[in-house]
């Protein structure tokens, strides 16, 4: 059997080869025409997955190695299950273990259909590292763009990027202890054409599971938001309702909700859930209406994916709180989590409550937001991202009174009509970096920090509803936890050059003033002068747009400048330092969002 392999890999690469081999070919023979595009599932010519009692029934790597089907279950991905990543939705192949299951890209053409911002992929590499190649897609109006797809090794690739991390690996001694993974990974479309084929690359370590295209957010903008910043032991709940609250920027005569099972290792059940106004505390202003998804009442999320919410015709008050309400049936004793909400939000007793309008069933409180990712609204101009740390989220900033700078910002935009109202989702994580991770990504943890600003940028920035802008104030954490200008420089380059190939502007902030706090050393503040300097350098500064050098950035914040003690340029100035001299209190977040200058986004 494994003879019959790799005698058709060799055959394979013989026909690929560069090297002359002479073939009698007719002199008026014309060139082959190009192979029509078919479906994936066609070209797939390779099996990844097998049944742990027959582990010697798929060979993913060329060595044996393979992924557990019953894993592959235990997380939710059953073959011909479609599930949502980063907004796309894939449809994992309905094959048998066994039996073909992906592709290896060498070029074949495959018919895809759709108008969207993105193609999306179902990934991973066999080669031992990183596994890249180019690719085309061909739109319907005969016009062409080239990708360039990248996918990380199903076993020594990082787990802060992945879809889903499954326990073992199959081989034919045996099943091994260890992580095998699969990412989904985007490529930018042109937008406003609608795709009509898809060449592969061309790279046999590459291998393709699904591909679809992701849509635009048409119609709608996004109001809330909120970063999954770890994965972290809960209740347990068993048979328990979660009431968050969470406050809107953008208002909209529509509204539909993001749950994410993000780090997840299985899946987690939503048996209901409602939006309301709140009232006070716990209690809606009137009775909470139902939510449905793709028809029903509730919805199974797999490891690794999300769930959206059917639009609902309500009107949501812009800068008002919403109840977010959702049922959890089973027992969940870890979820993924914001850990930092500055909100006080409720559980209740036993029982399905989301229907509730009064408090009495919410019987504790929690202080963060687990699952809830994000509220859209509908029509609006679209969104505005913050990629931040602690005080993007909010730390020191007055509970329960939405304070931070984000919502300061979105209070000014709606009562302005210079530049359109966006909404303001504010993805924060208290503890962040811009290079490294503080969370690996996997397994229930204390640390909720997250990943790095570059491993979660795809999910936290670009798959975001309507996203437009995105503004970066992030690297202090960094310096302060030994990296050097150099390496935040590096960073923030990435995520400039990511962010506009997707279309986004990019506006940078200066890293704040901390000296006096523990870390905050003369070496540390060094460095934060050698990244301002070169942010300086880089874009329009607060004068407006196009004022600057035309540098990287499309505009640069100097919140430094804000914040900093005239008389000590290392320190924040007394009356904005919350007292530990890292974070600003209220009054230094005021002074950050009246220093923004709106034409900037």
């Amino acid at each position: 059997m494994r003879r019959r392999v790799w005698g058709k890999a060799v055959a394979l690469a013989l026909l690929s080869t560069t090297v002359p081999i002479a073939l009698a070919v007719p002199a008026e023979a014309a060139p082959r025409a190009a192979p029509r595009p078919v479906p994936l599932e066609r070209h797939f010519d390779n099996t990844a997955v097998s049944d742990d009692a027959r582990p010697a029934g798929a060979d993913f790597d060329g060595a044996g190695g393979s992924l557990s089907a019953q894993d592959l279950t235990a997380a939710g991905w059953t073959p011909g299950r479609a599930l949502t990543v980063q907004g796309a939705r894939l449809a994992l192949p309905r094959r048998a273990p066994g039996e073909p299951d992906n592709v290896r890209a060498d070029g074949q053409s495959v018919r895809v259909r759709g108008r969207g911002d993105a193609l999306a992929f179902l990934v991973a590499g066999t080669g031992g590292g990183e596994e890249s190649g180019t690719g085309t897609v061909r739109y319907l109006d005969g016009s062409r763009s080239s990708y360039r797809l990248t996918a990380p090794d199903w076993r020594a690739g990082p787990l802060a990027t992945k879809a889903v991390a499954l326990p073992h690996v199959n081989t034919p001694g045996g099943q091994r202890a260890e992580k095998a993974k699969l990412y989904v990974v985007t490529v930018p479309l042109t937008r406003g054409r609608t795709v009509d084929s898809v060449r592969l690359p061309v790279n046999t370590d590459l291998h393709v599971f699904a591909l679809s295209v992701r849509p635009e957010s048409r119609g709608w903008t996004g109001s809330w938001a909120a970063s999954s910043s770890g994965y972290t032991a809960v209740g347990p709940w068993t048979d328990r309702t979660l009431r968050l609250v969470v406050h809107t920027s953008a208002g909209g005569p529509r509204v539909r909700i993001r749950l994410d099972n993000t780090f997840a290792a299985g899946p987690v059940r939503i048996g209901s859930a409602t939006v309301a106004v709140q009232g006070s505390g716990a209690a809606a202003r009137s009775a909470p209406v139902p939510l449905s998804f793709r028809g029903s009442a509730g919805l199974d999320i797999p490891a690794g994916a999300q769930g959206f919410s059917d639009p609902l015709g309500f009107d949501v008050p812009a800068d008002g709180n919403l109840l977010v309400s959702f049922h959890l049936p089973g027992t969940v004793t870890a979820a993924p989590v914001h850990a930092l909400a500055v909100q006080q939000s409720y559980v209740s007793g036993p029982g399905d409550h989301a229907p509730d309008a009064g408090a009495d069933a919410y019987t504790s409180t929690i202080l963060n937001w687990p699952l809830l990712t994000g509220v859209d609204v509908g029509g609006g101009p679209g969104s505005v991202v913050m990629l931040g740390d602690s005080i993007t989220d909010g730390e020191k900033s007055t509970r329960d009174a939405n304070r931070r700078w984000p919502d300061l910002l979105s209070d000014r935009l709606r009562a302005q009509d210079a530049v359109p109202r966006y909404g303001v989702l504010n993805q924060g994580i208290s503890a962040n970096r811009v290079v490294t991770d503080r969370y690996t990504g996997d397994g229930v943890s204390t640390d909720t920090g997250g990943v790095s600003a570059l491993h979660r940028l795809d999910r936290d920035v670009l798959a975001q509803t309507s996203a437009r802008t995105v503004v970066v104030f992030q690297g202090v954490n960094d310096v302060r936890w030994g990296a050097s200008a150099e390496q935040v420089v590096a960073g923030l380059r990435e995520v400039a050059e990511r962010a506009h190939g997707r279309g986004l502007r990019v506006v940078a902030a200066t890293i704040a003033p901390c000296a006096g706090e523990a870390r905050c050393t003369a070496a540390v503040d060094a460095e934060r002068s050698g990244v301002n300097g070169w942010i300086r350098s880089q874009g329009s500064p607060p004068g407006g747009p196009g004022s600057g050098s035309g540098g990287l950035f499309d505009g640069v914040l100097d919140f430094d400048a804000v914040l900093r003690d005239p008389g000590d340029p290392a320190r924040m100035l007394p009356a904005y330092d919350s007292g530990d001299h890292l974070h600003p209190g209220d009054a230094g977040l005021a002074a950050l969002a009246e220093s923004v200058d709106l034409g900037l986004l």
